[in-house]
């Protein structure tokens, strides 16, 4: 194939270089409109109490979303800010629309994503916040493994059946009385949010013998005399795993683009921000939460051993094959990929 020549300076080279003028900025007026049509767009967050979203609260106070907004273009971005406990209360508002992008336990983006699997609004995951122990911490001296439990105790979690905690306990049981025994502890649980139930137990209720709870309400619960831990989720699931991870529906990822590469980057840079300087990134949570803790457990809780600050989800996959094994999740999974957006798919995710 031959390319033909033009001289410059004569005329079709002119008219050409006018055509491709033209074309590159009916190109830029385009992407100006398109950037003026989303402007004063709106991000609604809802989130839980626990410091293992720590990245948001970071987010919020620093306006890290509105800030990675306008340097892509986007002026005028606002974000709201909501606050539940609870995998179901989460799942409910994001499906009626009340809110874009919601928080929690892994279970409740799995269960979200098996019923929406293969819909114009399917949910996946956006990426995780922290991999953290949770503590099954007790008042009852006896209880000491969770063999210990008997039919009087009550196990104290923020959602029964669909909460990370109340899988974890069901992993627990089945590891050590065999599957078929997974609920075995089932009826002993009770819904409660992380502060009452850490209210309950260090008063010694007998409505709350234990509670399966999240930091930094744990860390709290282990310092008033008494309180011992039972188990350690680490020991469950046999290492380091997510223990926070944000959702949304790819209608909301689709029709915002550009705004959910904010979001993206925000996330990283509040990420980064928390790994640089804890005690700074501890106090934006009690800033914002006021009594529920002080800074001095915060900052224990952020600079922890065994927490780690990353957007890579970490033993996942072991959630979601137990879920589909004991019929919680009817769709099997390959691979974390498989319930995460395609944003983060080049992080060493598990």
């Amino acid at each position: 194939m031959k390319f033909m020549t033009l001289p410059i300076g004569s005329r079709r080279w002119t008219n050409v270089c006018i055509a491709r003028r033209v074309v590159a900025a009916c190109a830029m007026l385009a992407f100006m409109a398109a950037a003026a049509a989303v402007d004063g767009q709106e991000i609604r967050f809802a989130r839980q109490t626990s410091i293992i979203f720590l990245q948001l609260y970071v987010i919020e106070d620093q306006k890290l979303v509105e800030k990675h907004a306008e340097k892509l273009g986007l002026k005028n971005v606002k974000t709201t800010w909501a606050t539940f406990n609870g995998a179901n209360m989460m799942n409910d508002a994001l499906i009626s629309g009340n809110v874009d992008v919601v928080t929690g336990g892994l279970t409740g983006m799995l269960i979200l994503w098996d019923k929406t699997r293969g819909t114009p609004r399917e949910v996946r995951g956006i990426a995780t916040f922290a991999s953290s122990p949770l503590y099954l911490n007790a008042w009852r001296p006896e209880l000491r493994t969770i063999r210990d439990f008997t039919p009087n105790d009550r196990i104290s979690l923020t959602a029964a059946k669909v909460s990370a905690q109340a899988t974890l306990l069901q992993m627990a049981t089945a590891k050590e009385f065999g599957d078929a025994e997974y609920a075995k502890f089932d009826p002993l649980v009770i819904a409660a949010s992380p502060a009452d139930a850490t209210i309950a137990l260090i008063s010694k209720s007998p409505s709350t013998t234990a509670a399966f709870s999240t930091p930094p309400f744990q860390e709290y619960q282990l310092r008033q005399p008494g309180i011992h831990t039972v188990l350690n989720s680490f020991d469950i699931v046999g290492g380091p795993h997510t223990s926070g991870v944000a959702w949304t529906t790819s209608e909301f990822r689709e029709k915002n683009s550009i705004l959910y590469k904010a979001l993206l980057a925000a996330w990283q840079e509040a990420t980064e921000i928390i790994i640089r300087d804890k005690r700074a990134a501890a106090a934006f949570y009690v800033k914002k939460m006021g009594t529920l803790t002080t800074l001095d457990i915060a900052e224990e809780v952020v600079a922890g051993p065994q927490m780690q600050w990353t957007m890579t989800p970490k033993n996942t996959l072991k959630f979601a094959e137990f879920m589909q094994r004991t019929g919680v999740i009817k769709s099997v999974a390959q691979s974390w990929k498989d319930y995460f957006f395609s944003d983060i798919y080049e992080l060493p995710g598990s």
